[in-house]
């Protein structure tokens, strides 16, 4: 209540219409926030996991994400929210096994984790640019793969990860 109020006196110098207009949005953005804990809590009870403070931090976390991240880059920012590392470890490792999350190492050694995508339900996922000198992932989401390299592919498997390795242009 507090920080509405203050919002409400650093504004108040402006119109009543700007105040009734800042009010909608923070009003619109708690329902947007409540409609997506509400979806979340839906999510998981679908996979026949329970929704704690902890999960629906990690799950928030990883929805805000824009590309995999540790345990460690997570548990960063939860644990001055009041989460242990090993609570955020747990329900990451949950998240993976309910298939909500996938777990990836992408050839550092690092296991990383990120959102499933429900548009690829037959396990590919989008492919990954991960640089050599510093380490950064960076998710490639409109990479498309040629159909003769799919065709070749198909000859001798199934695909089931695109991982390529480069310099990132802060290195380069």
């Amino acid at each position: 209540m507090k920080p509405l109020s203050l919002v409400r006196i650093i504004i108040h110098s402006g119109s009543e219409t700007t105040d009734r207009r800042l009010h909608e949005r923070l009003n619109m953005s708690q329902k947007s926030d409540a409609n997506a804990v509400a979806q979340t809590r839906e999510l998981l009870s679908s996979c026949g996991l329970r929704t704690t403070a902890a999960r629906l931090a990690v799950m928030h976390w990883l929805q805000r994400a824009s590309s995999p991240a540790t345990h460690a880059d997570i548990a960063a920012s939860l644990v001055p929210l009041g989460f242990d590392k090993a609570t955020v470890l747990r329900n990451l490792t949950d998240l993976v096994e309910a298939g909500l999350v996938i777990r990836k190492e992408l050839g550092d050694h690092v296991w990383r984790f990120e959102l499933r995508d429900p548009s690829h339900a037959d396990g590919c996922e989008h492919p990954h640019f991960i640089c050599v000198d510093c380490g950064s992932v960076t998710c490639l989401h409109k990479f498309e793969i040629p159909k003769a390299a799919m065709k070749s592919v198909a000859e001798i498997g199934r695909m089931t990860e695109v991982l390529i390795r480069g310099h990132c242009l802060l290195c380069h």
